[in-house]
């Protein structure tokens, strides 16, 4: 799948695009070589999820809070990246399928696994 500069995801062909129609999906491959929108985006699902962590960098470092965040994740870590804003990351981990939580404590941390979409950037960060 592709996404607008504002996140939104489309299709290769440049349409509207959802994350819970298969029909507007792509491959990799075929999302890598169009050239419709700015960017790619992943949809969540078939055990792969994403802890969304933002505005978690302070001094252009992570900030504590999101490491001990990072490091209690007990499902194993595929990739994480620093998110579109510069300011967020992105951990996509092994996950079965489950509804989204949202953790607050003064953070802002969600965590989804089907039924989303996620605006990657491919900018790793290395934990």
């Amino acid at each position: 799948m592709r996404r607008t500069a504002k996140k939104r995801p489309v299709t290769i062909s440049g349409k509207s695009a959802s994350s819970t129609d298969p029909a507007t999906w792509s491959s990799f491959a075929a999302a890598k070589s169009s050239a419709a929108g700015v960017g790619l985006g992943f949809v969540l699902g078939d055990g792969i999820g994403c802890i969304d962590l933002d505005h978690c960098f302070e001094g252009g470092k992570l900030a504590a809070w999101a490491r001990d965040a990072i490091d209690v994740i007990s499902e194993p870590i595929i990739f994480a990246e620093v998110s579109q804003s510069g300011d967020g990351v992105h951990v996509f981990i092994e996950a079965s399928e489950g509804p989204g939580r949202v953790i607050r404590d003064g953070r802002n941390i969600e965590r989804y696994t089907t039924g989303r979409y996620i605006a990657v950037t491919g900018d790793r960060l290395k934990l």
